[in-house]
């Protein structure tokens, strides 16, 4: 067994990349003639009806119903967590090659289906077509690495020399039971996938609770895993929202851990929360204020396209997004008029269409945080470009907003460390290397960070300083984003994450195990 990385777009791109578009194309037609119906909670292998629906309709525009979804409530997940905790006792027992080999058939279906899936979820959370493939890729190469892993490491079983005459030790990693995962609207297949993988593979049970801004992946997630042969109860979907269903999976004392991505907020107030129950593992990635350095020795075509990718990507709701610029006074002027300039060439519009960069964000909430950012921004620095809405057509019945950028703000704004979850980049100024990192350093986050410069031993300054999990180089795709599984761990430090340990990495899968030493005596 070997792991490759999907990277759907990187390959057709250079063998024929029109296919790449056609194929997508056709995959909207179709999903678009679709949408409109009820869908169930899964419960034990079961479709379930709750007593009452909520609408999902597209960010793109609100006047597109994508589905009607069941609003799941405490009962449900009590439900959910029983069926859960009976399918655990075969499923903890099942040998790993079979749950291995279930992982990678999922995969398989996956890659067959990855382009309805794009589309589905362009609809579903606003990501134009290469960001949706992306995901679907990163979701795919999630079950085969973390399948991959498992099997490289035998279930993590080991045999270990004993001391006393006829001893004989194993050390055997265990699964916990019943786990929630609760994801993010932003990578709502790729980091659900991730995390519930994590958790299936190494025989743990699942009750998973999609964002309710982005729930239909989830769906789609479980209907593939059912095809796999994945057995029921072992996955449990439950629709709703977070005070309906994600508060009550985290007070239910029989749920042995949590999987988590989100907010600082809400993920500190989850930890705090579930572990009132002793000591059981919390996983949790949660956000971002990350920076990327521009030095005097840098390629500024580099570093612009770089940084723009990474700041405006998604419209900035990645918990990896570049949201500092920090650049060296002697350089700053023509750095800014490039990277203005570049930002203007953006197209913001229908992410359904292929011209499109910018779709909107995801929601009103979304919304007034950009407009609390621009006002804050005019009030106490200088808007570059940007900071305002863009309505008409279509765009009226969505959150459009214009790519900003924004420098001159006093040290320590609220706009330069807090993690705003919008197309919003703060530019801040620096005379030097250490004084840029010290800078970089500065926030409660550390997740990802970037440095532009030529220079081998600034690069070399930067990665031995700066106090952040995932970390780069001249990176263009994207000056801080764009982690691949099996290649950067997805790793936060300090307030961006509770374990240290990074999700597509070779220590990511035994956070779901505890350990167990067998010794027999002869």
């Amino acid at each position: 067994m070997e792991f490759r990385n999907e990277a759907t777009y990187l390959r057709m791109s250079k063998e024929k990349e029109e296919d790449f578009h056609k194929k997508y194309e056709q995959a909207l037609n179709t999903v678009q003639s679709e949408l409109g119906r009820h869908l169930p909670l899964y419960i034990g292998g079961e479709e379930v009806k709750g007593d009452r629906e909520f609408v999902r309709t597209s960010p793109i525009d609100n006047r597109i119903v994508l589905a009607y979804l069941q609003l799941g409530e405490k009962k449900h997940v009590d439900m959910a967590v029983e069926a859960a905790m009976k399918a655990f006792d075969e499923w903890k027992v099942t040998d790993y090659r079979k749950r291995s080999s279930i992982m990678v058939k999922a995969a398989k279906i996956m890659s067959r289906e990855k382009f309805k899936l794009a589309a589905l979820m362009t609809l579903d959370n606003g990501k134009n077509r290469f960001e949706a493939v992306g995901d679907v890729d990163e979701a795919i190469d999630y079950l085969n690495y973390y399948s991959f892993e498992i099997i490289r490491n035998k279930g993590y079983s080991r045999s270990i020399k004993g001391v006393y005459p006829g001893e004989k030790v194993r050390g055997v990693m265990k699964p916990y039971g019943v786990w929630g995962v609760i994801p993010p609207f932003n990578f709502p297949l790729a980091i659900t996938v991730g995390m519930t993988v994590g958790a299936l593979v190494t025989g743990n049970t699942v009750v998973l609770k999609p964002a309710s801004d982005a729930p239909l992946m989830a769906l789609e997630f479980y209907r593939i895993m059912h095809m796999a042969g994945l057995p029921e109860g072992v996955l449990n979907v439950l629709t709703g929202s977070g005070a309906s269903v994600g508060q009550p999976i985290i007070e239910n004392p029989f749920v042995m851990g949590i999987a988590f991505t989100g907010s600082f907020a809400v993920g500190s107030k989850g930890y705090t929360d579930f572990s009132r129950y002793g000591p059981k593992p919390f996983i949790s990635e949660m956000g971002g204020k990350n920076a990327a350095i521009v030095t005097e020795k840098a390629d500024l075509q580099k570093a612009v396209e770089g940084i723009v990718r990474g700041a405006f990507g998604f419209g900035g709701q990645k918990c990896s997004a570049t949201s500092r610029a920090i650049v060296f006074s002697s350089i700053k002027e023509e750095f800014l008029d490039r990277l203005v300039k570049r930002t203007s060439e953006l197209k913001i519009g229908d992410p359904r269409n292929k011209e499109v960069f910018l779709g909107p964000v995801i929601n009103e909430a979304a919304y007034m945080k950009y407009e609390r950012a621009v006002e804050d921004a005019k009030r106490d620095g200088r808007i570059l470009i940007g900071g305002r809405r863009i309505t008409g057509d279509y765009m009226s019945y969505g959150y459009y907003v214009e790519p900003t950028i924004v420098d001159r703000l006093p040290k320590g704004h609220r706009v330069t460390v807090e993690e705003l979850f919008v197309p919003f980049l703060a530019v801040i100024e620096a005379q030097n290397l250490k004084e840029a990192v010290d800078i970089a350093n500065e926030v409660e986050y550390g997740l990802t960070a970037a440095i532009f410069s030529e220079d081998q031993k600034e690069i070399q300054y930067f990665f031995d300083h700066i106090q952040a999990g995932v970390v780069y180089a001249n990176r263009t795709v994207g000056a801080t984003t764009g982690a691949m599984v099996g290649v950067q761990p997805f790793v936060g430090w300090k307030h961006s994450g509770s374990t240290g340990k990074g999700a597509g990495s070779i220590f990511y899968l035994p956070q779901f195990m505890h350990e167990q030493a067998q010794s027999i005596y002869t």
